[in-house]
């Protein structure tokens, strides 16, 4: 209440420093403090009806930025109490329009527009309704208002053109004016965010009709004073620009909201042949108007490219009498398609086509001095920026577009107009001629449609012809055209067949050493493009290898700006990775990487490129990594610190990084064995990173063995308790992986250690809820399999488990009754879910059933029919059908790393599978055994329950044990 005061003190009117911090800080409180919170009781009741009342009587703020800021202060306060606790606010501020003077009434627009704004955000159902009821009951009132205003500020520029008086500051005009255009924005809000869009709800959205052609009426009512103005008003001028483009950005809007709607032939028709007008035949002086060209390009590029307006081959009833959305959108697409046809015939696609090649592709004087002036800046403006923002790199993003929908009608015309310029410039000419800067501009065109143009036009002829010749031509004026020649080497990758890429590469490579950057800019990014491509030739590029190298070093020298940095080190990063030759040039790339992470302090872009780089370097390197650890251990430490500043930003490369350097680490050094309790840290933050730690922790086992498990015992096992139990069944099928392997390396030393994650496999196995849900089954069945290895390969361990009494509490926590011992009910499971596991999971279930037989408790040979069904099937199953992974395993095992080598990641993988203790037992004489263990057991009992049996049954056991 105190900073409310503060703001409307009649005599601080004049300190608006200090009523403004004033209105900063209420902002923050309204953020902070208007809604109750459980650690804060918040603003009284009481005070926020005397402040909210307050707001709304405060209406002639004479200081703009306080009055901005009460606007949105007000919109705040809404979004949280409109409309249960401030039902009356729109009333009030239209009451009060009634009687406001310019001022006043100018205000009360900026507060309406800025709450009409926030309550749009919202996105509840409740809300939404809200806002359509809102815009119900204002949209009339709001429009007729514009309309009046528009006539006015028509009336009044026609008599400032009339009577010129530089000394009449015409303040009321002006802000006339601001308040026009915010209720410009208003009938934008209500329209666009109170009504449904008319593509999900095919129901006419009647405003569109009524407001779109009046928006159009008034661009063209105000255009004639935008060279008038100029040089008279600034002000108004100024005005007029920001009018006419936030006119026409509405019609975009709406369009792109309400198609269908907006396809009304009254309306898509006129503002269509306005724009297009205004494309192909601006007045002189609309040239310089860019902004509003810009929009009109836009629009034309929506309505070309609008769904909507296109067939659609689906369809659903949407009531018994068989209509369907799809006929509606049939009927209604084909009289839009039946409008747009009218008003574009082939001689005027091709009109509009040549147009923006001559016209909005050529470069400009103030084009080729800020080139002289920056090449670096020039050349990330034409490739980088946004289409909408930049009158050529829109043009050409239209011209895309209509070449999309009329390939075949222009891909004639470009070409006759690219042989045409071509002619008129030949390749001799160095001079920077109209003649020369159409030919660039075709040869942009040419670029862009390429997918088209290699039905009508010969890459391979084109280049031997003409472009080779360009390149050959060392004259400085002819950067223009080389820059447009490395441009068309990229985009044409696919055209460019064997018996050409190898000039191309050269060609490419000689552009990269150039004087201009914007020419060698151009040039690594279509090199990039050439080496990502599928039909990439190392062979024919291999020797070219050292020249590129260098000349990407000496071009990273050269460039100062980021983006430029990156772009370069992304070429880098992509040769490493699709080259084979990487490591006689690895003591020059380690070198350039350490100069490389120097300049990237506080860059986290350029360090994210970095680290993918170094990740390819890694891989490229295989088991010679260790010569880049120098730079690469250091880095990689940094980037795993979950307390640097960076590790938002770099984690998850950096993590990717680490992955690629275990995996190809020859052997475990002392610091990558230290950096793994990093990952416990990592983990307990979110889980964000799961694959990618799973595959650490598989490679720290593979790579690190009793070493690492002496060192990191107690991390593994708080990884496996923090994920196990607390991620999604697909999280679950990750790790379960890990849990296997540690079993399977070290089965007496890890399972006391894992003991919890083990218990917590035990519950999922014996929970319901699988049986409609795949996902489920899976991580049972995998549950299952970990515990059946266990059995195998510490019979006492899962023996303990089972007995202890914390496991059954954990079960009994979980509601899961358990009405015999856990192993009996594990034996269930084991039967249940053996056809959803792996051969090699198979077999360890059959072992470990088998060892099932061996336990003195009479239930054993209630199911022992189940027992010997599951381990028969087994048998014969493998006899009958050896995987192609044990056959591919065998295969493995007689090939060893090369001599002199050092074995990598995969084939250590291999030795861990192949040396397997469930790969050596043999099931058929596990369960022969044991069978005799079991009948010494049990007896007469162990033989009633033979002969309970099915024949057939007992057949196949007999056959699968090879018993007589």
């Amino acid at each position: 209440m105190i900073l409310q005061e503060v703001i409307t003190a009649k005599d601080l009117a004049s300190q608006v420093d200090v009523r403004l911090m004033a209105t900063v800080y209420f902002k923050n409180s309204i953020n902070r403090h208007w809604r109750q919170r459980r650690d804060s009781s918040g603003i009284s009741n009481e005070e926020k009806v005397h402040l909210k009342q307050k707001l709304l009587t405060h209406l002639r703020e004479e200081s703009d930025q306080i009055a901005q800021m009460l606007a949105v202060i007000i919109s705040k306060i809404a979004r949280i109490d409109y409309p249960k606790e401030w039902s009356d606010i729109f009333l009030v501020l239209s009451q009060q329009l009634q009687s406001a003077d310019t001022l006043a009434s100018h205000r009360i627009f900026m507060i309406l527009f800025r709450t009409l704004k926030e309550l749009s955000t919202k996105r509840l159902t409740a809300d939404q309704r809200n806002f359509a009821e809102i815009s119900s009951q204002f949209f009339d009132y709001s429009w007729r208002l514009w309309q009046s205003d528009v006539q006015t500020l028509l009336h009044r520029f026609s008599v400032l053109s009339q009577n010129y008086n530089a000394d009449d500051q015409h303040h009321e005009l002006y802000l006339t004016c601001e308040r026009w255009l915010l209720c410009s924005k208003i009938i934008r809000q209500l329209i666009i965010s109170g009504f449904q869009s008319d593509s999900k709800c095919f129901q006419e959205v009647r405003p569109v009709k009524e407001v779109s052609p009046v928006l159009l009426s008034a661009i063209q009512s105000f255009l004639p004073y935008y060279s008038s103005f100029e040089k008279q008003y600034p002000k108004f001028w100024d005005f007029i620009k920001r009018a006419c483009t936030k006119l026409m950005k509405i019609l975009v809007a709406i369009q792109g909201r309400h198609p269908y709607s907006f396809g009304d032939k009254f309306v898509l028709s006129s503002v269509m042949d306005f724009c297009l007008n205004r494309i192909t035949d601006p007045e002189p002086n609309l040239m310089s108007f860019e902004q509003f060209l810009i929009q009109c390009m836009v629009m034309i590029k929506s309505i070309l490219e609008c769904k909507e307006y296109k067939p659609s081959l689906t369809g659903r009833v949407v009531d018994e009498k068989g209509v369907t959305l799809e006929q509606m959108k049939k009927n209604i697409s084909s009289a839009v398609g039946g409008v747009v046809t009218t008003l574009l015939p082939n001689e005027r696609i091709v009109l509009l086509c040549n147009v923006l090649i001559t016209r909005y592709f050529v470069l400009t004087a103030s084009d080729l001095e800020e080139w002289y002036r920056n090449p670096e800046s020039f050349h990330h403006e034409q490739d980088m920026v946004q289409w909408t923002e930049k009158l050529r790199p829109c043009a050409e993003a239209l011209y895309i577009v209509l070449f999309e929908n009329n390939g075949q009608l222009l891909a004639p015309v470009v070409v006759s107009l690219l042989q045409e310029t071509m002619n008129n410039c030949p390749t001799t000419v160095t001079e920077i001629t109209s003649a020369l800067l159409l030919k660039d501009a075709a040869y942009g065109a040419a670029a862009y449609v390429y997918y088209e143009l290699s039905n009508y036009l010969s890459f391979k002829d084109w280049f031997n012809g003409a472009l080779s010749h360009e390149l050959s031509n060392d004259h400085p004026n002819l950067f223009i055209i080389h820059r447009k020649v490395a441009v068309i080497l990229g985009q044409w990758v696919s055209e460019i067949k064997d018996e050409t890429k190898r000039p191309v590469y050269c060609a490419l490579i000689r552009l990269l050493q150039g004087k201009d950057l914007s020419v060698r800019l151009a040039a690594c990014r279509s090199l990039c493009l050439h080496v990502e491509d599928a039909n990439f030739s190392e062979r024919e590029f291999v020797d070219l290898l050292p020249l590129c190298w260098d000349s990407c070093f000496k071009l990273f020298e050269d460039v100062q700006e980021f983006d430029s940095k990156v772009q370069i080190l992304n070429l880098i990063s992509t040769l490493i990775g699709h080259v084979s030759q990487v490591t006689p040039f690895a003591n020059k790339l380690v070198q350039f990487f350490q100069k490389v992470w120097e300049e990237a302090s506080g860059e986290s872009l350029l360090q994210i490129q970095l680290l993918v780089a170094l990740k390819n370097f890694v891989i490229a390197l295989g088991y010679q990594s260790p010569i880049c650890y120098n730079i690469l251990l250091p880095l990689l430490e940094h980037g795993i610190d979950i307390n640097s500043p960076d590790e938002i930003n770099l984690l998850e490369d950096s993590m990717l990084l680490w992955e690629a350097t275990l995996s190809q680490a020859p052997s475990m050094v002392p610091q990558l064995l230290s950096y793994f309790s990093r990952l416990v840290e990592i983990m307990q933050r979110n889980f964000d990173h799961l694959q990618v730690a799973v595959n650490i922790i598989e490679d720290y086992i593979i790579l690190g063995g009793n070493d690492f498990l002496s060192m990191h015992a107690t991390n593994i096992a708080n990884i496996l308790d923090l994920v196990v139990g607390n991620v999604s069944d697909k999280g679950l099928l990750s790790i379960l992986p890990v849990v296997d392997i540690l079993i399977q390396c070290f089965p007496m030393e890890v399972p006391p250690l894992i003991s919890n994650t083990l218990q917590k496999l035990i519950v999922i196995c014996l929970s319901g809820g699988d049986d409609r849900d795949p996902s489920k089954t899976s991580v049972k069945a995998s549950s299952a399999a970990i515990l059946a290895r266990l059995l195998v390969m510490n019979t006492n361990s899962l023996g303990q488990l089972a007995s202890d009494p914390s496991t059954s509490q954990l079960l009994q926590t979980a509601s899961i009754p358990v009405q015999e011992n856990i192993l009996l009910c594990l034996v269930d499971i084991w039967v249940d879910k053996v056809d959803n596991v792996s051969s090699i999971q198979k077999k360890t279930i059959g072992l470990a059933l088998s060892i099932i037989l061996t336990l003195r408790m009479p239930q054993v040979l209630d199911k022992l029919d189940q027992i010997l069904s599951v381990c028969t099937s087994v048998i014969l199953g493998r006899n009958e059908d050896l995987t192609e992974e044990e056959s591919s395993g065998e295969m493995s095992s007689s090939t060893s790393p090369d001599e002199g080598t050092i074995p990598g990641k995969e084939f250590r993988k291999r030795q861990i599978k192949l040396s397997d203790r469930i790969n050596q037992l043999s099931l058929e004489d596990s369960v022969r055994d044991n069978l005799q263990t079991c009948a010494a057991i049990h007896g007469e009992s162990f033989n009633v329950a033979m002969s309970s049996m099915h024949p057939s049954a007992l057949a196949q056991l007999k056959q699968a044990l090879k018993m007589p």
